[in-house]
């Protein structure tokens, strides 16, 4: 069982990992890819713009990234610590700031910014 957050985007046009990784470079110390759609890869490793999931890699765990027409889906173990928790929501944040997202929580609808204040992720 797992966590799962969807990050809705107004259009079909979801954002590239690049614009993704560049926000993630903003508040997280390392994230990189570990698979893409199954394969191993390396970790300054690009995906291609099909990619349907990719698996990254932080210092407290794995974060899984799934894409689907028009939202994002970020999903981490249910049996998470704290850390990996703070590592998931910078990735679900990112996503958001990256493609003028909407981040589905069970309290609403939010903005990148409005999920970067309650979390405490300097949104730059």
């Amino acid at each position: 069982m797992g966590l799962d957050t969807t990050i809705r985007f107004p259009s079909e046009l979801l954002p590239s990992w690049e614009s993704i990784q560049e926000r993630l470079c903003r508040c997280c110390d390392s994230v990189s890819i570990k698979m893409i759609d199954g394969m191993p890869a390396f970790p300054d490793e690009i995906p291609d713009s099909d990619w349907c999931e990719l698996r990254l890699g932080t210092p407290a765990g794995m974060i899984t990234l799934r894409k689907q027409p028009s939202s994002l889906s970020c999903v981490v173990w249910g049996n998470a610590d704290s850390l990996l928790v703070q590592d998931w929501h910078r990735v679900i944040w990112a996503c958001a700031a990256a493609g003028y997202g909407q981040i589905e929580t069970p309290a609403g609808t939010q903005s990148a910014s409005e999920f970067a204040s309650l979390h405490g992720i300097p949104d730059r």
